[in-house]
This record gives structure tokens, C-alpha cells and sequence, in this order.
């Protein structure tokens, strides 16, 4: 099954409500616990979308203070952002491609959450351009992921990963307890490629990107992602490389 949603008014905006193309209310009295069938269904319909897999924050009582939210079960959905788009030359083009291609798969998240929500839990797309909550701190909650030197969101998939976020009723999901990829922070000290290679010289004195500085979301530059060890070899490769390392430090 694939969704598709023909309305040419539908975009995610900044500053505004999410358009509401939810085909499904949410249940009266929601579920708490999914099966394990249903779970992998929900994934399989995942996979069918072009999604690059699902990740699963639990949020702490302490994240919810500090963001002043009432949820606590989040869903990811990840993909691929299209390295033929982000391997293109910083132009007002480029940042409309990214941005069609960003629209395009927020449109499946309500196929998603319609899905769930006809498995009786409830289900809520997150404002993906909502400016009161941070999505990335979201996403470090899941254990599944790292924030890089160059202050970009590194899944195991990829460095190139979008994601879209459902808060949803289930209490059950398969919430990882620790992060393994916490090494990643010594592997980038190491290395420094995004920030030689930065055309903007978008780093202060402490190595930290300079959001004003930064052209990413400007014009589309995506240097520090493609010069980036993560995005040209692989999670899996860098992670063997740097076992390498390590051991042969430790004789």
C-alpha cells in the first residue's frame, strides 16, 4: 500500500498548523499495547513508502518538562535524502528540490498514522517546522542516534536521513536503553573534514557551527555532509575502521 495525497495546497510551512489530511480520527479510548504483527506491518508499510527505517524515542519526564509536552511515545520514520539533490551546487533550485522531496514524504506520515489509528491507538504527526520543540533532541532521546561535529543527526542508515515523527498511544515499543554509536563524538575530534572543508568558514574558535554563517538552509550547501567520512563510506566501515584503531592503540 502506498499513500499518496493529491492536494496541491498541502505544504508544511513554517509558523503554521499542520494541515490536517488525517483520513482516520483518533480512537475515543486508545490502545496502550501493539503486537508484535502489527508493529511489523506498520514497518513493512514503512519500507513500501521509501522509508529508510523506524526508530523509537520514549521521552523522559525530564524532556517534557524542559519542552513543556504531554507525549512520550514517538515513532521515527527516516529516509534517504536523495544524493543526487544534495550533491548538486548551493542554488535556490537545489534548496526547492530538497524541499519538494521533503514535502513529498511528510505527505505518507498521515497514510502512517492513519494506519495506526486504525488499529485503535492514537496517533499525531509532530509540526516538523515547529520551532517550540527540537525534532533532533527528539530523535538523541531514541538511543539510535548522535549529533555530529557538524551538528548534524547520524543514524546508523545514513548521515543523509530526513525524519518525520508520530507521538502515538503505545506504551510497548521497542525503546532502546542505551546508545552505541557514543564513540562517534571521539571519531569526529579526530578528523575535522567539516570544518576545513567548510566554504563558509561557518566555525567559531570552539569548533561549533555558526547558524548565521551557515548557507545549508539558505542556498543548499551540503559540503560538511559530503565530505563527511559517515556520508562517503558508511556508518558500518567507519565503525570498523575506528575498532581497528582503538585496538591497536591497546596493543
Amino acid at each position: 500500500m502506498c499513500f499518496e495525497i493529491m492536494d496541491e495546497d498541502f505544504r508544511f510551512r513554517y509558523h503554521h498548523p499542520l494541515p490536517n489530511f488525517y483520513k482516520v480520527s483518533n480512537p475515543a479510548n486508545p490502545k496502550t499495547q501493539i503486537d508484535n504483527s502489527v508493529l511489523k506491518d506498520l514497518e513493512k508499510l514503512a519500507a513500501e513508502n521509501n522509508c529508510a527505517g523506524i526508530s523509537y524515542s520514549k521521552l523522559s519526564d525530564d524532556f517534557r518538562k524542559e519542552w513543556n509536552i504531554d507525549f512520550d511515545n514517538v515513532i521515527i520514520f527516516k529516509y534517504l535524502m536523495s544524493p543526487e539533490i544534495l550533491e548538486m551546487d548551493q542554488s535556490k533550485l537545489k534548496c526547492k528540490l530538497i524541499d519538494d522531496e521533503f514535502q513529498e514524504i511528510g505527505r505518507k506520515m498521515y497514510g502512517f498514522a492513519d494506519f495506526l489509528r486504525k488499529n485503535e491507538f492514537s496517533a499525531e504527526l509532530l509540526n516538523p517546522l515547529d520551532d517550540k520543540i527540537s525534532l533532533r533532541a527528539i530523535a538523541m532521546q531514541s538511543n539510535d542516534a548522535v549529533i555530529t561535529r557538524s551538528n548534524m543527526c547520524l543514524f546508523k542508515e545514513g548521515l543523509n536521513i530526513g525524519f518525520f515523527m508520530i507521538h502515538t498511544s503505545i506504551e510497548n515499543l521497542p525503546f532502546k536503553q542505551e546508545n552505541d554509536m557514543c564513540w562517534v563524538g571521539e571519531f569526529c575530534k579526530t578528523c575535522g573534514k567539516c570544518i576545513r572543508k567548510c566554504p563558509e568558514n561557518a566555525f567559531d574558535e570552539n569548533e561549533l557551527v555558526l547558524r548565521k554563517v551557515c548557507t545549508a538552509h539558505r542556498e543548499g550547501c551540503s559540503q560538511c555532509m559530503l565530505v563527511c567520512p559517515f556520508y562517503k563510506k558508511g556508518y558500518i566501515k567507519i565503525k570498523q575502521k575506528y575498532d581497528k584503531r582503538v585496538a591497536k592503540k591497546r596493543g
